[in-house]
């Protein structure tokens, strides 16, 4: 079968490359450019813990030595701390890190994958779509035709994947533009975040009275400042005397010894796609959505976007395409980022719009600083992952259907378990291999060996169950997990999210959520689990 064609390698492509090897499917990606990335320590990026996690997994390389992940986080308001907060493993810090060293690593990765086949300096042009493949033509050197089952735009903000297939683009422009600078000092609060709104010294220049700080490793930091809307000019002697003005400020009153390394203007768009699905060409990252403001990262998204495409491609590559399944992608991870998009809409004008909360609830200062709070820490209707529970592969109300802390359709809780080798592994670990998962909590085996309790009790039974499911999935044991009693059996898809949580061995319930989670309609899948029974 033909490969998938990859357009695009940003982070988005890459990562998508990445996850259809390791499912053992072909990927051609064509990029625009030279096959490396220019460095430019101004042009970060915040992972959270789910991505951060695809991320280290994908290519090997544990990126908390790459990057930096913050120690705690700080929101001031004037002089005022507002909210501190310090990371821990209740509540673990996200990764900041440049994009340059978090692409290095992915095609450094990709560079070992024979599955991959990287075309540098190659430009799309042409996309023809057919019943059994595509055919994408690519200018450069030596014009190219490639052959391809599916294909991918991952080509960001003006993508030509999205414009050959004639999808719209809706939304705003320039919603927020930051200053931005990357240098090396010493702030008085070492290895913190910080949020400083309204800061009590005057800066010269257009201000809009709100400066984010985030470290990075060797004493680098990347300071962004608000821009008031307009089209104001930012010449590089006003960032220089807004840098100087800002640490002045911060170290009260002399200005401490500091180096510039990079610097740059963010303007952020909010924009989604109306369709991410046009017959075998979809779209991924920035050429389906932008989004960015109040803290938020889209990039994250982005990779969300990957994480929840490569499976189903690689069942439909593997498998033949079952179009309900394709179509999830579009339901799935447009809602989300839509939901994400319109909490910002909403909370924007309230934020920015004059005074703020203050204008519209008296007192609110502080509810105001927790939203921007959630932003960048990736918390709340405005920064965490997105879950389906009203997704098209949720199976229907299961009779053994029971309660846990992680509701149907939301990301799993990372949590230790034993393998069928008997090694104990980190449940994050077993995604993305293109394998339903299912999980069996079992006080008590973390202590014994496996050959103990492997044939003991409900195991043989679930293991039959499992053996008997539509397609390929792995049984791994957890000796607790977050809200779940004894004996709960856990259904997670290969992109980490919660299928279904039930009491008990129930082979029916079993197959049936299985199915459903696969691409099968529901009143099918419901029927196909009793003839299990």
């Amino acid at each position: 079968m033909d490969p998938v064609i990859i357009v695009g390698a940003g982070p988005v492509g890459l990562t998508l490359a990445l996850a259809l090897a390791r499912q053992e499917v072909p990927c051609v990606l064509l990029d625009e450019g030279p096959g490396k990335d220019e460095p430019r320590p101004a042009r970060t990026v915040v992972l959270q813990e789910d991505t951060t996690a695809l991320m280290e997994r994908l290519t090997g390389v544990p990126l908390a030595d790459a990057g930096f992940h913050w120690a705690g986080w700080r929101s001031m308001r004037r002089r005022q701390v507002m909210r501190e907060i310090t990371f821990d493993d209740s509540e673990p810090a996200p990764l900041h890190i440049a994009q340059h060293v978090l692409t290095g690593a992915l095609r450094a990765a990709l560079a070992r994958e024979p599955l991959v086949k990287v075309a540098v300096n190659s430009r799309l042009d042409t996309i023809e779509q057919e019943t059994s493949g595509v055919t994408a033509h690519t200018r450069g050197p030596k014009g190219t035709w490639w052959r391809g089952s599916f294909l991918v735009g991952c080509d960001g903000p003006r993508s030509t994947v999205r414009k050959l297939q004639d999808i719209r683009f809706p939304g705003r422009t320039a919603v927020e533009r930051h200053a931005v600078a990357a240098l090396r000092t010493e702030l008085p609060w070492p290895d913190q975040a910080l949020l400083h709104r309204t800061p009590p010294w005057r800066m010269s220049g257009p201000s809009a009275g709100e400066i984010t700080a985030r470290p990075l490793p060797d004493g680098v930091w990347r300071v962004d400042w608000l821009l008031p809307p307009g089209k104001d000019l930012v010449t590089p002697e006003m960032l220089v005397t807004r840098v100087r003005e800002t640490l002045t400020g911060w170290s009260g009153g002399t200005t401490p010894p500091y180096e510039l390394l990079d610097t740059g203007v963010h303007t952020i768009h909010h924009r989604l796609a109306r369709r991410w699905r046009a017959g075998r060409v979809f779209l991924a990252g920035d050429a389906a959505h932008l989004l960015g403001t109040l803290g938020t990262q889209g990039l994250d998204e982005g990779l969300r976007d990957a994480d929840n495409l490569a499976w189903k491609l690689a069942l439909a590559w593997h498998h033949g395409p079952h179009e309900a399944l394709l179509d999830s992608y579009q339901t799935e991870r447009r809602t989300a980022v839509a939901a994400r998009l319109r909490a910002a809409d909403q909370v924007l004008p309230l934020l920015r719009g004059g005074g703020g909360l203050r204008s519209y609830v008296p007192g609110s200062a502080r509810g105001s600083d927790a939203l921007l709070t959630d932003g960048h820490l990736g918390r709340g209707p405005l920064g965490a992952p997105g879950t389906y529970a009203d997704s098209p592969l949720a199976p229907p109300r299961l009779e053994g259907e029971v309660p846990v802390d992680t509701p149907p359709g939301a990301p799993v809780t990372d949590v230790r378990v034993t393998a069928e080798d008997g090694s104990f592994v980190r449940l994050r670990d077993r995604l993305g291999r293109g394998a339903l998962l299912v999980v069996l909590v079992a006080p008590g085996t973390g202590v014994w060996e496996r050959k103990h309790w492997v044939s003991a009790g409900i195991m043989p039974r679930l293991a039959a169950a499992v053996t008997a499911l539509p397609r390929h999935a792995e049984l791994l044991v957890a000796e607790s997990y977050p809200g779940a009693a004894a004996h709960t059996v856990l259904l997670i898809r290969p992109d980490g999210h919660l299928v279904t949580a039930l009491g008990g061995v129930r082979p029916a319930d079993l197959y049936a959520a299985a199915e459903a989670a696969l691409g099968g309609p529901a009143k099918a899948a419901a029927e196909a689990g009793t003839g299990a029974r």
